[in-house]
């Protein structure tokens, strides 16, 4: 259901609040470049600093102005809450997106037991396609690959994960494991997940250059690794360059120099350090894009 290029999209604000028409702008600019969806409302989205009502008025810009372009809109809606997480995904499927990304939950530290009964309550409450992301970097638990087995099998609407451990081994077994389709979480290892079998990416970069990620996904999806290859070396200094600090700092600096964003954002992010921003620039330029 979930394959191919997804963008993992920024929350624009414009004094302060939600920049309504800046986001329907970018989404246009991810359907011109070919995306096969977007992801509102995620770690790039700044998600833990939108309000519940900002939360919901995102997602529902998202849906609607994705509605007849062929773009699928993948709703993040997790929380370290199982009711709050179970409230958000109910909203996303009412409001007519196509699945829900759930983070593992994050401070409180859940058990293997407990992270499986949070993504399987979740699963039971809402119908809708659902897509596990496990990210460890970002909230001190790791989804086991048992778990994520345990998971696939016992809840049929869960069916894929955003891969972002940062590990070959986890996503090798995962897919020898089980048939959830897995995304690569990270940009940088889009082409070798996608050699073990992922079939895509949900991509920060894909902000920035989204004709370029849809055609390394494309190519790695073809078995033509020689010609991804030579994509993804490209792509490779100005990925590292959007992750010099905390994402969405480096992203929305990057856009805001190109003209695409604000680049404002909500405390406790703020910009970046000169010399990030120096690079960020550099690597812009380097890309051809400045």
């Amino acid at each position: 259901m979930f394959r191919g290029f997804y963008t993992a999209l920024v929350t624009p604000f414009s004094q302060g609040r939600f920049d309504v028409s800046g986001f329907e702008q970018q989404i246009a600019i991810q359907v011109k470049h070919g995306a096969h969806g977007i992801v509102p409302t995620g770690t790039t989205g700044e998600s833990p600093t939108l309000s519940h009502e900002e939360h919901r008025h995102v997602v529902e810009v998202a849906v609607g102005a994705a509605k007849g372009t062929g773009l699928k809109v993948i709703a993040g809606t997790g929380s370290n809450s199982t009711q709050e997480a179970v409230e958000l995904t109910r909203h996303a499927r009412q409001a007519g997106a196509d699945g829900a990304l759930l983070v593992n939950p994050y401070y409180n530290k859940p058990t293997q037991e407990g992270l499986f009964r949070h993504f399987r309550e979740i699963a039971k409450a809402v119908d809708i396609p659902i897509v596990l992301y496990n990210i460890p970097g970002r909230t001190a638990v790791t989804l086991s690959v048992p778990t994520v087995i345990r998971l696939a099998k016992e809840c049929p609407n869960i069916v894929a994960i955003k891969e972002a451990t940062g590990s070959l081994d986890q996503a090798s077994e995962t897919i020898a494991g089980c048939k959830l389709t897995v995304l690569s979480g990270d940009d940088s290892l889009t082409l070798p997940l996608m050699a073990v079998g992922a079939v895509g990416v949900v991509s920060v970069a894909g902000n920035i250059v989204p004709g370029e990620i849809r055609k390394l996904v494309d190519l790695a999806a073809a078995n033509d690794f020689a010609a991804a290859r030579t994509v993804h070396l490209k792509l490779f200094p100005l990925i590292k360059a959007l992750f010099l600090e905390t994402n969405p700092i480096p992203v929305k600096a990057a856009m805001a120099m190109l003209g695409r964003d604000t680049g404002d954002m909500r405390l406790p992010l703020c910009e970046p350090t000169a010399a990030t921003a120096a690079a960020i620039r550099q690597a812009l330029a380097d890309y051809g894009l400045l």
